[in-house]
C-alpha cells in the first residue's frame, strides 16, 4: 500500500492519529471552528468504523470521508449564501478550508488532462463509447487527486475530440 504510506506524516503517525492530535491542538489554542471541523471528521470516522465494516480504516478511506464532508460543507456554503445567511456560510467554508488542509494537493487541469490522455491511450479507449473502461481505471488512479465530475467532464471531451 503504497498511497499509504505517502499519506503518512513523518513522525510515522496515520492521519486518523494526526486528526486526534489536531483536535488536542485546537482544543488548547481555543480555535472553535477548527475544532468543529475537525471533531466532524472524527465522528464521520468513528460512525465509518462501527457501520458494520469489521475492517480497520485505511488512510485512503478516510481521504474519502474527508473529501465527503468538503463536499457537504461546499454545498452547504452555497445553499446559505442564496438564502442570503452569508455568517452560516462564512462558517461552512471556513471548516471545508481546515479539511482539505489535510488532504492530498488535487492536480491542476493541465496535469489532470495529461494523466488522463495518458490512461485513454493505455486502455486503448477511441470514441465515447469507451468511456467506461476509462472512467474505471481513471476513478482508482486518480482516487483523492481529482474530483469524479472533473474527470468525467475532461474524459469525455478528450473521446470526443480524438473521433
Amino acid at each position: 500500500m503504497s498511497e499509504e504510506k505517502k499519506m503518512e506524516t513523518k513522525s510515522g503517525e496515520s492521519l486518523e492519529q494526526r486528526i486526534n492530535s489536531e483536535i488536542k491542538a485546537s482544543m488548547l489554542a481555543k480555535e472553535t471552528v477548527r475544532l468543529e471541523a475537525l471533531r466532524a471528521v472524527k465522528a464521520a470516522i468513528l460512525l465509518a468504523k462501527t457501520s458494520g465494516a469489521s475492517h480497520e480504516l485505511t488512510d485512503t478511506d478516510v481521504v474519502k470521508l474527508m473529501q465527503k464532508l468538503v463536499k457537504q460543507r461546499k454545498e452547504s456554503a452555497e445553499l446559505y449564501t442564496q438564502a442570503g445567511r452569508a455568517e452560516l456560510a462564512e462558517k461552512e467554508l471556513a471548516e471545508s478550508a481546515y479539511i482539505e488542509a489535510f488532504l492530498p494537493k488535487r492536480l491542476e487541469a493541465g496535469e489532470l488532462e495529461a494523466k488522463l490522455r495518458e490512461i485513454i491511450a493505455r486502455v486503448g479507449a477511441h470514441t465515447p463509447a469507451d468511456m467506461g473502461k476509462v472512467m474505471g481505471t481513471a476513478t482508482r488512479e486518480l482516487a483523492g487527486l481529482a474530483d469524479g465530475k472533473e474527470i468525467s467532464e475532461i474524459v469525455k471531451r478528450v473521446l470526443a475530440g480524438t473521433m
